[in-house]
């Protein structure tokens, strides 16, 4: 199953997202023995929401049991309040630690245990919504600088749990998984008295239809280090304009796709998601897709590692640099001979020191510094190996 998503390199690390119940351990075990057959390891990141009173507990009960095992471990202490959403603001914080936490040990990939039933309730839960997102999660999902890999997608929950078993290892019962109030406790209720799973796109289509839009981009599309593109054809499928949209806005998600469709026969000037389209004018032929100025983040402190705009990443800060954000009006007389167009220029990263704009990268312009276009996850689908700045 790992074959399938790598490649890993020779002496491969990861880390896995452990809760500690019966998928997310059984995962842990299998990727350490995994690693350490090819001279890597694995490293078992446990996250405690806080959100019960004996989730402390459980989160140390975890780490020794990985001790145990002689797999190292870091228990990631999240801070929830109370609110709507709670799942959804439970989720995202999780997974933004778990990666942060991958990120500063130096590791790429990350491990998640959802299993061939955590699959199927997914796609019930979208089928209700309608009917495009069957195919479920994916395998392989980079995000930002981190690559997300759920080998277990095709495994039935219930082998993961007579693993355990056979070795005599324990995991922890969420009782969240019994609460009603959640959706998807109430779709595998559901499931389970009807013994339906909704109809869904097999892997072979997902991959086939993730082909097909890389291939559209490599022959249309020319995507530029400054965060911009030009798109030689007068049209795009929908799903490539999406791969497009979001990527050049930053984003984690592409804009809604019915305002995504309304550009599908015909590319015409319109600003959607932060995102400009143009006719290409002197550079020829075509469209330029670029950042809608108004749309920048607003600047950010200056430090190694930053990512201004969810779209760069510093790699070098120059000295007297406080803030890394937008060059804004200051494009009117810097970089006119650069040959970039002026609603570009607006939104290219420049470094900000006490008496201005400091440094613009993009335009070798000022001390030396360095960024790297570097949004929430690539272009294309397919697996790749990263590599780091400098």
């Amino acid at each position: 199953m790992m074959a399938a998503l790598g490649p890993f390199g020779a002496a491969p690390r990861v880390a896995v997202g452990v809760s500690g119940g019966a998928d997310s351990m059984a995962l842990t075990l299998l990727a350490a023995s995994w690693a350490r057959e090819r001279g890597g390891d694995c490293l078992g990141l446990i996250a405690d929401h806080g959100l019960r009173p004996e989730s402390a507990d459980e989160a140390s009960l975890t780490g020794r049991r990985l001790a145990a095992l002689g797999i190292g471990y870091r228990i990631l202490r999240l801070q929830l309040g109370p609110g709507p959403a709670l799942q959804a603001r439970a989720r995202d914080a999780r997974h933004a630690s778990l990666a942060a936490a991958a990120r500063g040990a130096g590791i790429v990939h990350l491990l998640l245990g959802h299993h061939a039933g955590d699959q199927d309730e997914l796609r019930a839960m979208r089928a209700a919504r309608g009917p495009r997102g069957l195919a479920g999660m994916a395998g392989f999902a980079a995000r930002d600088d981190i690559v997300i890999l759920r080998p277990l997608l095709g495994t039935d929950p219930a082998v993961l749990r007579e693993f355990l078993s056979g070795r005599g290892i324990g995991w922890v019962e969420d009782p969240s998984n019994a609460d009603a109030r959640f959706e998807r406790v109430r779709v595998r209720a559901t499931r389970r008295q009807a013994a339906l799973v909704p109809p869904s796109l097999d892997a072979d289509r997902r991959a086939a239809a993730e082909r097909d839009v890389a291939e559209t981009l490599a022959r249309n599309v020319s995507l530029r280090p400054e965060g911009w593109a030009i798109v030689r054809a007068a049209s795009l499928p929908v799903e490539a304009l999406a791969v497009l949209f979001r990527v050049l806005g930053g984003a984690a998600y592409p804009p809604a796709r019915a305002a995504l469709e309304r550009l599908t026969p015909a590319l015409r000037p319109a600003t959607l998601g932060g995102v400009r389209i143009m006719a290409a004018g002197r550079h020829g032929p075509g469209w330029l897709l670029v950042r809608e100025a108004a749309a920048c983040a607003p600047p950010v402190a200056a430090v190694r590692g930053a990512v201004w705009d969810g779209r760069f990443r510093v790699c070098d800060v120059p000295p007297g640099a406080r803030t890394i954000g937008a060059l804004g009006d200051s494009a009117a007389e810097i970089g006119r001979r650069s040959g970039l167009p002026g609603a570009l220029r607006r939104t290219l990263p420049a470094f900000f020191g006490g008496d201005g704009v400091l440094s613009v990268p993009h335009l070798a312009g000022g001390p030396a510094s360095a960024v790297v276009f570097a949004p929430q996850g690539p272009a294309a689908a397919a697996p790749f190996e990263p590599v780091p700045c400098g």
